[in-house]
This record gives C-alpha cells, sequence and structure tokens, in this order.
C-alpha cells in the first residue's frame, strides 16, 4: 500500500531541508532498548531514540504483539518525544486495533493520544502493492504458459 514509502519520502524530504532522520522498524528498536543490560545503558539507547534526531521514522508498528516490556519502551520513545521532537509512526492497523496488540488497554490508548495529539493521519485503504504484483506475475505466468 505504500506506507513504508511514504516514511522514507518523508524522512527523505527532511534529510534535503537540515534535519537530522532515524529510520527504524518497531521491532529493530524495540530490540535495541530490551537488549540493554543495566538502566544506564537503557536511558542512553533512549536519548538515542529521543532527543538526538529531529525526525524518528518508526516502521511497522503493530505488525508484531508487544509484551509490557516492549509497550513500556514504545511508550517511553513516544512520551519523550510527544510535543518535543517529530515522528513518523507507519502501521497496517487503525487506532480502534492498537489495543488488542498492547497487554494493557489503557497504554494503549495514552499511546495513542500522544501520537495523534498535533498529528497529520494518513489512512490508506486499498489492496497491497505486493500482493498487486504478485497476482499480475502470476496472471503472466499463465498466459506464457498457455502458448
Amino acid at each position: 500500500m505504500g506506507k513504508t514509502m511514504i516514511a522514507q519520502n518523508i524522512a527523505h524530504q527532511a534529510v534535503l531541508k537540515g534535519s537530522s532522520v532515524l529510520f527504524t522498524s518497531a521491532s529493530q528498536m524495540l530490540m535495541d532498548l530490551a537488549s540493554q543490560d543495566s538502566s544506564r545503558a537503557l536511558d542512553r539507547c533512549l536519548r538515542h531514540y529521543t532527543s538526538r534526531t529531529g525526525l524518528l521514522v518508526i516502521d511497522e508498528v503493530g505488525y508484531l504483539s508487544y509484551d509490557s516490556r516492549n509497550a513500556d519502551l514504545l511508550f517511553q520513545v513516544v512520551s519523550r518525544r510527544y510535543e518535543q521532537r517529530s515522528l513518523v509512526l507507519t502501521s497496517n492497523l487503525a487506532f480502534s486495533d492498537w489495543p488488542g496488540i498492547f497487554p494493557n488497554g489503557a497504554c494503549a490508548t495514552a499511546l495513542i493520544d500522544r501520537v495523534i495529539h498535533h498529528a497529520d493521519i494518513l489512512s490508506i485503504e486499498g489492496q497491497s502493492y505486493r500482493r498487486r504484483a504478485a497476482e499480475e506475475s502470476a496472471a503472466a505466468r499463465k498466459t506464457k504458459a498457455k502458448r
């Protein structure tokens, strides 16, 4: 559907305008944060995601379910950037579905509140680009095989 490509284009434009940008997947960021073995290391890693870049792009939020630790870490990143630094999130889920991927509905609600406040939200509906391309490729192979 193009969510990641749109996020990459926003990030590219930010770089062209002189902003620092960090583009990461939600799973990579959370794995990085969760792997920190001390509170000092975790704080340093959180600062990397929250205060060292003008724009943080977190791709694929909600593709995997979050345990309490990961939900807390994602909340900390969003909360620390809230009203301080720019944030782009991509997700294949509507906000109404987010409580299903977080172990605590209150955490999901608080996270959504911070994400949508001052936000421009793009909702994309339609068939997946990859699925459409795969179906077209399969149809072309069938046509070729019939000849």
